[in-house]
């Protein structure tokens, strides 16, 4: 939080007492702020919302890229968001229905775990570190393969049970430790089930993919690649982060749903439909 408020006030290029002023507070008040010996009330937070929407300040870029770390030699610096703080030992425990099934999840960004609990009432954000030494790791390219082995694990391919590519999928992460795949959103989903549904061709979602890339995820499916993984930082959102993010969530949504409407419309007519898939099997 106190990384936070000083560059928002960098950003406006004021000093203390100018900043002080705009937000109707004292100057001790926001030295306080900005050396973490107090932190900002809700009227204050408030204040500071809406000094950041009159100024064109970005906040969520701003939040994101203080989050950010540089990867060191053969560890990886990840990104992981908890709805209310990770209990006891790093496991493979999420819901069996995320994208590459039951694993630990971690971003190589922090915009999408941010995004992930943003909705919360007191989520967790961790930084942590990953070590790929002895691992085996499955790398997904973005493409239909990705579309079809998240389809798999998202229970849209059942009606696809006994078949070929059924099987493909089923099998196609045993014996791996690590996953690397594209991020999916809800608008991907949703473009995801119109295409089972035989309402959208795989080039569309193909364009939709590339168009609403949100970066990579690194998956921990084994016991053996969690126990490699570090937590370097875990960190509370303050209110007026999750409110900045929780914006910023609205706005990438409406923007995902008007670039994925364009795409559908420009390449309606080409590629194949999931039974035409199945019959070329």
């Amino acid at each position: 939080m106190k990384d936070l408020i000083k560059s928002i006030r960098l950003f406006a290029n004021m000093n203390q007492e100018q900043f002080a002023d705009c937000l109707g507070t004292t100057v001790l008040s926001v030295n306080r702020w900005e050396n973490g010996k107090t932190e900002p009330n809700k009227m204050a937070q408030k204040q500071l919302y809406q000094f950041c929407k009159n100024n064109s300040i970005d906040l969520a870029k701003i939040i994101i890229d203080s989050k950010a770390c540089e990867n060191t030699d053969n560890k990886l610096i990840l990104y992981h968001g908890s709805k209310s703080g990770i209990v006891g030992d790093i496991a493979p425990i999420s819901r069996s229905q995320c994208d590459f099934g039951k694993g630990f999840y971690m971003g190589t960004s922090a915009l999408q775990p941010l995004t992930l609990i943003c909705a919360e009432d007191k989520p967790k954000f961790y930084t942590v570190e990953l070590d790929l030494s002895g691992l085996k790791v499955l790398n997904i390219n973005m493409g239909l393969e990705w579309a079809l082995l998240i389809a798999y694990y998202r229970k849209e391919m059942e009606s696809a049970v006994g078949s070929k590519i059924y099987e493909k999928y089923a099998n196609f992460a045993n014996g791996y430790d690590i996953i690397i795949g594209y991020i999916a959103n809800d608008r991907m989903y949703t473009e995801l089930s119109r295409f089972f549904n035989r309402t959208l061709t795989d080039t569309v979602l193909i364009h939709c993919l590339s168009a609403l890339d949100l970066g990579k995820q690194y998956v921990a499916i084994t016991e053996k690649a969690c126990k490699q993984i570090k937590i370097l930082k875990e960190e509370s959102l303050s209110q007026l982060e999750l409110a900045i993010l929780r914006d910023m969530s609205v706005e990438r949504r409406k923007e995902g749903i008007s670039l994925t409407d364009e795409i559908e419309v420009k390449y309606r007519r080409e590629g194949k439909f999931f039974d035409e898939i199945l019959k070329g099997i």
